[in-house]
């Protein structure tokens, strides 16, 4: 299978600055491709699970378009060429009718 991973601005420090990571392997579920992503770059583990194993509050990951917490979170079967988007969430900014 054919596993493609993009990588957002702020863990860009973790892959050497690569926002696509592209990766042959067996993973029949999201947490299995996970793993392979954290075999190349450990270090992107602890930015995106928290030490429970599950995806941290602000980080959203994506099969496709769609969120994992919607189908089954890690656990969300794959199949074919799959893409994983790994996003972080945003928030700020000035509430409506407020200049700052």
């Amino acid at each position: 299978m054919k596993l493609t991973f993009r990588i957002p601005g702020p863990l860009l420090s973790f892959t050497g600055g690569r926002t696509v990571v592209d990766a042959e392997a067996e993973a029949s579920t999201v947490a299995e491709a996970l793993d392979q992503l954290w075999r190349l770059y450990p270090g992107l583990r602890d930015r995106v699970l928290t030490e429970q194993g599950q995806v941290r509050p602000h980080v959203n990951v994506f099969v496709g378009p769609d969120s994992i917490r919607d189908t089954g979170g890690l656990s969300t079967p794959l199949e074919g060429r799959v893409e994983i988007a790994i996003i972080p969430a945003v928030s700020g900014g000035v509430a409506p009718g407020r200049d700052g």
